[in-house]
């Protein structure tokens, strides 16, 4: 089995050197190493995959003595994540990830598909995929959201991913997730808010289509951004073109973060990403 090594720590002579002869003295294979070092704060990133079998613990013991002592250091396993995937009305994000998971193409476990409404039910009962229906019609926000809550404890997924779930978190929610909930929204945002954003858009007369995949916090869409990408469009599209150019620009950016963020390839600081 690979691993990976995960260091965040202020920049020093010598990390990389001092980290590297101790897995090479556990007889620990380096296969690919990746470093950054964020010049304005002086903060050192480095992602390393490695093979071999060892005594973890002890090796990110001995690691963090020869760090700075806020030094962050992990390690985890090439092992088979597990998500579970949110969703509301619109099918485009959550059909991708069904599609590319039941392919191979998206290596992770999805546990089960949770909505605030039944509609897409029959799309995850296609593929197999468990689907909870918690319907927030008639009860508080609160009650709704611990209802969520108790379900998503059962499953106990390594990840969230919100597939366009059209609701507003509360602090309380999000905080049970930190760095462990995705979501994809139009790169309009925050300059095109409300109903119909490509309609706004359309009225415009946008030139560029975005979308944006980022963690979730408590400030709504402004989490770390783990990926973004565009398309170019002109005078004429119709707004229900630019809808259809925005939602297949969604899917490829929604399984692209997912997929950074399964492989552990994402460090998040000062509320932005390093992506190796």
């Amino acid at each position: 089995m690979k691993h990976i090594l995960s260091v965040s720590s202020p920049d020093a002579q010598g990390l990389i050197a001092k980290i590297s002869s101790i897995l090479f003295k556990h007889q620990l294979n380096i296969e690919k190493n990746d470093e950054h070092v964020d010049e304005e704060y002086g903060q050192f990133f480095m992602r390393t995959c490695f093979s071999g079998e060892a005594d973890f613990q002890a090796i990110l013991q001995e690691i963090r003595t020869q760090l700075p002592t806020s030094a962050e250091v992990k390690i985890s396993h090439t092992a088979r994540k597990s998500i579970v995937i949110l969703c509301t009305k619109e099918n485009h994000c959550l059909g991708d990830l069904l599609l590319r998971h039941e392919s191979g193409e998206l290596d992770v476990e999805i546990k089960a598909v949770v909505s605030n409404h039944a509609i897409l039910e029959p799309l995850s009962q296609k593929f197999g995929v468990p689907f909870f229906h918690i319907d927030a019609e008639g009860i508080s926000r609160e009650a709704h959201e611990e209802k969520m809550l108790q379900c998503l404890k059962s499953l106990n997924p390594d990840l969230l991913v919100l597939a366009k779930y059209m609701r507003i978190l509360s602090p309380h929610f999000v905080e049970q997730f930190q760095e462990k909930m995705i979501n994809i929204h139009h790169s309009f945002l925050p300059a095109f808010v409300g109903a119909n954003p490509y309609k706004q858009a359309y009225e415009r007369g946008v030139k560029i289509i975005g979308a944006t995949a980022h963690f979730v916090t408590q400030l709504l869409d402004e989490g770390p951004i783990i990926f973004q990408d565009i398309v170019r469009i002109d005078h004429t599209y119709s707004w229900q073109e630019m809808q259809k150019a925005g939602r297949n620009v969604e899917k490829i950016v929604l399984a692209r973060a997912l997929d950074l963020v399964l492989k552990d390839r994402i460090f998040i600081f000062q509320n932005k990403t390093i992506v190796f």
